[in-house]
């Protein structure tokens, strides 16, 4: 059972971090919270509980991927691609894991479980014909993105299942994962090198270059430090001065995307990336210092009268 395993991704569950973020604004934000012991087994269930949803999505798409993925470099050597799999086994593990992530959504409230399901139905847009998102020219960075600011909500309705998280954070975070899968998808057509084979391993490579790629990128990471700047200033002035370290990270990712055989086309193994880990702690510590200290002098950039001279 080992090939059938290793389709799952386990390796790619610490994506599922990205549900941190909403629980810590939520834990911010919101008066009413829950009691700690209710918080901490929600935050196991929760975890598991999308680990077996992005897993199930995982399953279906190296499955379905199969014809593609022979193109590709070092894809063409999955177990999958040299059909060394059940095709009936991958249908029933995709089935087993859909029914253990939405067991354990339901534990954790009705509006996670409803969480768990878009997230799975995403899925199924990305990876199934004949919507198949992920052979469409942008639609593929934006459909497969969405899944961030799903967990963003997931993280939040842990702490509060009768709000939703304000619309800017929402979308400064869906354009922050629009960035980063630009940036690897931009990765990966600069490490092919060949525009014809490129289409042939990813559909939506033939309506791209690596100049719109980049370009791209760049668009969503303004369009996210900008929908992330109006949240951070409106809820706390202060952290308008995580703002350039936001700008110094994205910056960083890009700069990592020239490397030969960057890492940033495999997100699950960014951790092992010194500088960057280094750089997010720094970024982490700055914000929560600036939750509880204040700095009167920065109220001056929500002051609406004029300043006279004289």
């Amino acid at each position: 059972m080992k090939k059938y395993i290793k389709i799952m991704r386990l390796d790619h569950w610490i994506k599922q971090l990205f549900i941190v973020p909403g629980i810590i604004f939520a834990f911010i934000l919101v008066p009413d919270k829950p009691s700690v012991s209710s918080i901490v087994i929600n935050v196991i269930f929760g975890f598991l509980a999308t680990c077996m949803i992005a897993s199930a999505n995982y399953v279906i798409n190296e499955w379905l991927d199969a014809e593609f993925d022979k193109y590709h470099p070092t894809k063409k050597n999955r177990q999958v691609v040299s059909q060394d799999v059940n095709g009936k086994i991958v249908w029933a593990l995709w089935i087993v894991l859909t029914a253990i992530g939405f067991v354990l959504g339901y534990f954790v409230g009705k509006v996670f479980l409803l969480l768990e399901i878009w997230l799975w139905v995403m899925g199924i847009l990305y990876n199934v014909k004949p919507i198949r998102t992920k052979d469409v020219f942008i639609l593929d960075v934006l459909s497969e993105s969405v899944n961030n600011a799903i967990r963003l909500m997931m993280g939040w309705s842990i702490i509060s299942a009768d709000t939703i998280p304000p619309s800017s954070i929402i979308l400064g975070y869906w354009m922050a994962g629009a960035f980063l899968m630009a940036i690897k998808r931009f990765a990966e057509y600069r490490m092919i090198g060949n525009p014809e084979l490129a289409g042939k391993y990813r559909k939506s490579f033939e309506k791209y270059s690596e100049k719109s790629l980049f370009v791209s990128a760049f668009f969503y990471a303004m369009c996210s430090v900008f929908f992330l700047g109006v949240f951070l200033i409106k809820y706390r002035i202060e952290f308008l001065l995580l703002i350039p370290a936001l700008i110094g990270l994205f910056c960083y990712y890009l700069w990592l995307s020239f490397k030969e055989n960057s890492v940033v086309q495999k997100p699950e193994a960014l951790f092992r990336e010194k500088g960057l880990m280094i750089y997010c702690a720094v970024f982490v510590l700055l914000f929560v210092l600036l939750v509880y200290f204040d700095i009167p002098f920065l109220k001056i950039f929500t002051d609406n009268e004029l300043i006279k001279l004289g």
